[in-house]
């Protein structure tokens, strides 16, 4: 006689929802922006389906829209024009550029929310390299210098957490000295730590026109094939000052998001990332899933490999989905 039926806890809605083990919740969630130069832009990005850069004007209409429906966690992007673009970075530490008007405008419009801020050279290179290139290849120190005073920028703008994307050695210490050595203390560090190599983020660089223009960047993220190194470079930047870690892309490495969990005593965040995005979208546009089971499945997957905090384009979609929300 069978004694032990699993299925008893799988009989209705109302139980599977009483006895499951991982929920998303609208704090979850950090929402993607891309803004750029102008005003009265909705740009629609052609490789990922039904999301935009905005100019500042029409972003601030966007964030007060997704605020309305309980989002309240923002990461910034920018896109440059081509004619700010170097092999210096100066661009990126100029604070009257757009990145750091954006951030003052919209902490000025919304103080209330949490905005994370890209950190790293590619959108300002003519190289499209996240660092300085010298002789062919991208040159470690002299991009960390780069990256604090973009992070000093930042901070002095308003942002809440600077989010250093570029993987080079050594940076996070490096940032949090130069952020505590201006007094900016309670400017936090979001740290791009098991970014991999990967080739799901080719849409988000048709979103800021930053991809490289030679070679790849195996040589600064991370081997594809590696976990333990994710450990090692996820230690480091804590021991640095990382106040959140994250892995990047989401999807092809929940062992590794599980792993992070299991070591670090930090908020891992998870970034489901732009070519994972489009890949639900173009399949659900040809009829071959369902596009909202298959956002709520992936994103849950996420959450229960261990993230604390998503990185997703389909915050928005999620929340309807859930009903979460006003």
């Amino acid at each position: 006689m069978i004694t032990q039926r699993p299925r008893r806890l799988r009989k209705s809605s109302a139980v599977l929802d009483l006895v499951a083990e991982t929920h998303l919740r609208a704090d979850d969630f950090i929402v993607p922006l891309f803004v750029v130069e102008g005003t009265g832009k909705t740009e629609p990005i052609s490789s990922m389906p039904d999301y935009h850069r905005h100019s500042l004007d029409t972003l601030l209409q966007r964030i007060e829209k997704l605020m309305n429906k309980g989002l309240f966690n923002y990461v910034l992007f920018a896109k440059i024009g081509d004619g700010q673009k170097d092999n210096t970075g100066e661009n990126a530490c100029d604070p009257d550029g757009l990145f750091p008007f954006a951030i003052r405008k919209i902490k000025e419009a919304f103080p209330e929310i949490t905005l994370f801020t890209d950190i790293a050279l590619d959108p300002y290179s003519t190289f499209g390299h996240d660092g300085i290139v010298r002789d062919g290849k991208i040159v470690n120190d002299e991009t960390v210098e780069a990256l604090c005073r973009m992070s000093l920028n930042h901070a002095q703008a308003g942002a809440d957490f600077v989010a250093p994307s570029d993987m080079m050695d050594g940076r996070v210490g490096a940032i949090r000295q130069a952020l505590d050595r201006q007094g900016f203390t309670d400017t936090g560090i979001l740290a791009y730590s098991a970014k991999y190599a990967s080739c799901f983020y080719g849409p988000f660089r048709d979103a800021l026109d930053s991809a490289p223009g030679f070679g790849d960047k195996r040589s600064y993220q991370m081997d594809i094939r590696n976990s333990r190194e994710a450990l090692r470079e996820t230690l480091l930047d804590v021991a640095e000052g990382a106040d959140m870690v994250m892995v990047k892309p989401a999807g092809s490495y929940l062992d590794v998001i599980s792993k992070l969990k299991a070591e670090v005593h930090v908020p891992v965040a998870a970034y489901q990332v732009s070519g994972e995005y489009s890949m639900i979208k173009a399949a659900a546009e040809r009829g071959w899933l369902n596009e909202d089971k298959a956002i709520i499945e992936t994103l849950t997957a996420i959450k229960r490999a261990g993230a604390d905090v998503i990185l997703t384009y389909f915050a928005e979609k999620a929340m309807e989905i859930l009903k979460l929300g006003n």
